[in-house]
């Protein structure tokens, strides 16, 4: 089962376009692209729209903004799996024409039924299968088993001695005989395995203890994890066509990767469940299956998978939050994958140049919000002055931020002094919400903040400094500076004592970029007012 037939890789990012696009979902399709752009191979995108209830064309067109704005650029052309469901059924058809799928027998007549998997009864020499040895289980002896073409139903034992219904495939039990307390042989599978496969016979059994029998697995290599198996007698046949007659996604799935020549997939590490069942409709198929990998699950700072629950999960949360595009990307592609070496932060070519999934980790990738975020500073701060002022000018069009975009169109000169100065302090675009006391005519105080910064004994200090502002033929910074030291030395207050009461009054905030820049880009008539409001409310 290996994909030594085919020349050049091809990856498949397959989406279904049920709602926002979550990061984990984007994160796969940037491993592909890398993997992909890597090799030399192609990125290919299959839309898995089979839920037709839930796939919506708003969904499909969020999707491929998100990937637009990550330059996540595809090869070929679109694939919709809703498109090829004739071909899906008619794989149907064709295995159970083969005796590895089948349909269960009607409860009544003229119900309709599903078409279900069968998992392979005879493996002795099937290259996905492996001997593990001789088990026994303990089963609950109140409860009946049943065995037939669909499977086994019994009950184990919890520790409380209540039987927890369990079912598994036939294919799972080699061997088995079923034994009561006293070893007495209940029902021997071998003897009556034809009867059941052939004849569509089943059996029932009381007063059993204990199933013995010989465990085999499946088992496949990961090119992530290594070697991946899973017992057989964990395992239920499986539904690949609903009851009205719609393929499931496991048959869809498998087919559409068939017929796209996927040579890798490379998803996370839930699908490994599927992974099991999808090489075995391929061996059925008599198809080429591709090499699997599975990429670690994001978790939140608890080790829980990542949610809306922990906050921004949505590629469109860190859209409208003002993350950069560049930013975002570079962090995804490090979540669960390393170059090899100290770098944190790279392009997307150098990604390209070093991407191997080799280097792919297999534990867990724990979203840090506070480190995307200083990433994401990283990228801002390295933006050319004017491509920063045009980014944070089209990102309070884009969300609709028409007070600070007013300001911007109507008084560019002023705009452009503040984008510079509180560059190098932005983290998100969204920071521009904090600008607000450069440009609007009033600011909001915390009232507390206040009292703790401006003392009463303050005041006339203030007071001071508000005439010596007032008295400057040029408001700019050397001048503000010069304002600020000689109030301080007249009233023998240490150098920079006046800082922070002046800047809570001219900004609303104890900390910012720098005073004296901040408060020439201000204005003075601002200025003037700010120190006279809060005078005269003392």
């Amino acid at each position: 089962m290996s994909n030594s037939s085919r020349d050049k890789i091809r990856v498949r990012f397959a989406p279904s376009p049920t709602g926002k696009v979550h990061i984990g979902n984007i994160r796969t399709a940037i491993f592909n692209y890398l993997f992909a752009r890597n090799a030399g191979g192609e990125f290919i995108i299959r839309v898995e729209d089979t839920d037709l209830e839930r796939s919506t064309q708003d969904a499909i067109d969020k999707l491929f903004e998100c990937m637009e704005w990550l330059g996540l650029d595809y090869d070929g052309e679109l694939f919709y799996q809703s498109k090829h469901a004739e071909k899906h059924i008619a794989a149907a058809e064709e295995l159970i024409s083969k005796k590895r799928a089948y349909r269960p027998k009607q409860k009544v007549a003229g119900e309709k039924v599903p078409v279900l998997f069968r998992i392979p009864w005879d493996t002795d020499n099937n290259p996905l299968v492996q001997v593990v040895g001789d088990v026994e289980i303990v089963v609950h002896s109140e409860e009946e088993i049943t065995i037939s073409s669909s499977g086994i139903s019994y009950a184990q034992v919890s520790k409380k001695r209540k039987p927890i219904p369990t079912a598994a495939a036939l294919a799972g039990f080699h061997h088995l005989k079923i034994v009561d307390a006293d070893e007495n042989i209940l029902f021997d599978l071998d003897d009556k395995i034809e009867a059941i496969l052939e004849n569509n016979e089943s059996f029932s059994v009381t007063g059993a203890a204990k199933f013995a029998f010989e465990r085999r697995e499946v088992f496949f290599e990961d090119i992530i994890k290594g070697r991946l198996a899973k017992p057989l007698d964990t395992m239920k046949d499986l539904v690949i066509v609903r009851s009205d007659g719609s393929p499931v996604f496991h048959l869809a799935n498998v087919i559409d990767d068939a017929t796209q020549e996927v040579t890798h997939i490379i998803r996370g590490d839930d699908h490994v469940e599927n992974t099991y069942r999808h090489l075995f409709i391929f061996q059925a198929l008599e198809k080429e299956a591709p090499q699997y990998g599975h990429m670690p699950m994001i978790v939140n700072h608890q080790g829980k998978p990542l949610s809306k629950r922990d906050g921004d999960a949505f590629v469109g949360d860190f859209r409208d939050k003002g993350f950069l595009a560049s930013a975002l990307f570079n962090y995804l592609a490090f979540l669960g994958w390393s170059p090899g070496d100290e770098r944190e932060k790279m392009s997307k070519n150098e990604l390209i140049e070093a991407f191997s999934i080799e280097r792919v980790l297999s534990s867990p990738a724990k979203f840090d919000g506070a480190k995307l975020a200083n990433i994401n500073g990283h990228y801002i701060a390295e933006l050319a002055t004017a491509n920063f002022a045009e980014k944070i000018a089209n990102f309070a069009k884009e969300t609709e931020r028409v007070e600070f975009t007013n300001w911007a169109e109507s008084n560019s000169d002023q705009f452009c002094k503040v984008a510079e100065l509180m560059q190098m302090r932005t983290k998100m675009l969204s920071d521009i919400d904090s600008w607000g006391y450069f440009y609007n005519s009033t600011i909001k105080y915390n009232e507390k903040d206040l009292k703790k910064t401006i003392k009463p004994e303050l005041i006339p200090l203030l007071e001071n400094l508000k005439a010596k502002l007032t008295n400057l033929a040029s408001f700019a910074d050397m001048e503000i500076d010069k304002a600020l030291r000689e109030t301080e030395t007249e009233s023998d207050l240490p150098e920079g004592r006046l800082n922070r009461p002046f800047r809570v009054v001219i900004t609303g905030s104890g900390s910012g970029a720098d005073l004296v820049t901040s408060a020439a880009i201000i204005g003075k008539d601002k200025v003037i007012a700010r120190l006279e409001n809060i005078c005269k409310g003392a």
